[in-house]
This record gives C-alpha cells, structure tokens and sequence, in this order.
C-alpha cells in the first residue's frame, strides 16, 4: 500500500508493509507505525529517537492509494497467423464498428521486441474501444505479409471498416513510436 501524506508543510511519500501477521491493523513503513482503523480512518506516528532515546509522536493527516485494478495495466496482444484469420478478425471488427491495431514486427528485430510491451501497455489504456494484433512476418505465409504492404519492422497498422487507414513505420525510440500510434489512434476514433 503506498502511502501519501503531510505534516507542518512537509510532504511525505513511503510504502507502508505488514508488520505483525495476527494484526493485519498494525502495518509498519521505513520510518514509522501506520494503525488502520475499521472505520477507515489512519493515524500515522512516526518515531524519531533523540540523543538520549525518547520517542516523539506525532499525529499525521495521511491517505492511502491503491492502484486502479478494475482496468489491466497491459494486455497481451493477439497474434495472426493467416490471411484466413485477418478476414475474420477483419470482418468482425467491421460488424462490430471497432478498429484494429496491426503491430507488423519479427522477432530478430530488436526494435520490434522493444516496442512490443509498450503497446501492450496502450492496449490496456484503449481496451474498450480497438483491438490489438501482432503478425510476427518470419512465422506466417508471405501473402499475409504482401497483403499488409509491409516492406520495414516495426509497421504499426490501423485499420477500420476492413481497410487500412493509418500506419506508423517505428524505426525511431519505441516511446515515440507509441506517442505516434496514440495520435493515429485519435484520429481515427
């Protein structure tokens, strides 16, 4: 549990850990005792030891956050595998008027392997609204490869209503080949 706080204009940031396995209550940070109360309510005293040993206390106004889990952080993307299957998940996303995100990659290319987690993490952000695929080009037939006009890697594609209508050739930093997808994306949602 990450834990924010301040005190007297001080600003302080710790991640609290349990302390006592009987009193899941009683958490303990780095530098101080977090008690947890039913009620919600949480008092934090943190210790500070003078040169002859005292402990001061003192009362803080803290709050807790905890991340958001009701949304995936990443999600995996889908791989295609044949032209067959481009038709389908083509002509299911035309039916259900929901875009697709084609990240055209190999698996020698390190570039391709750079970004990949990266539009993972935008395909969680836009989980809702487009779909997202990966065609590794060493591993599928070469007409699949020919029908996406692919001729570099990455080649990030989108397409809606059955044809392309964006592409992203990702041969710079993978962050700005996701802040380039993310601007397609817009554009065609």
């Amino acid at each position: 549990m990450s834990i924010i706080g301040t005190y007297s204009s001080h600003f302080f940031y710790g991640e609290v850990y349990q302390r006592y396995q009987q009193c899941p209550q009683h958490l303990v940070s780095g530098r101080g005792y977090v008690i947890s109360h039913k009620g919600g309510c949480v008092n934090i005293w943190f210790e500070r030891r003078k040169r002859e040993g005292k402990i001061r206390r003192r009362n803080m106004r803290v709050e807790a956050m905890w991340p958001d889990l009701s949304r995936p952080s990443e999600l995996e993307m889908e791989p295609i595998n044949d032209c067959e299957q481009l038709d389908q998940i083509l002509l299911h996303a035309q039916q259900n008027s929901q875009p697709i995100l084609i990240d055209w990659m190999a698996t020698w290319c390190r570039k391709c392997i750079y970004l990949k987690p990266k539009l993972e993490k935008l395909a969680a952000e836009y989980h809702d609204k487009i779909k997202f695929y990966y065609v590794d080009v060493n591993n599928v037939p070469q007409s699949l490869v020919k029908r996406g006009n692919i001729s570099k890697m990455p080649t990030i594609q989108l397409w809606k209503d059955g044809e392309m209508k964006g592409e992203v050739i990702g041969g710079h930093k993978a962050w700005l080949v996701t802040e380039e997808v993310r601007e397609m994306i817009r554009k065609f949602l």
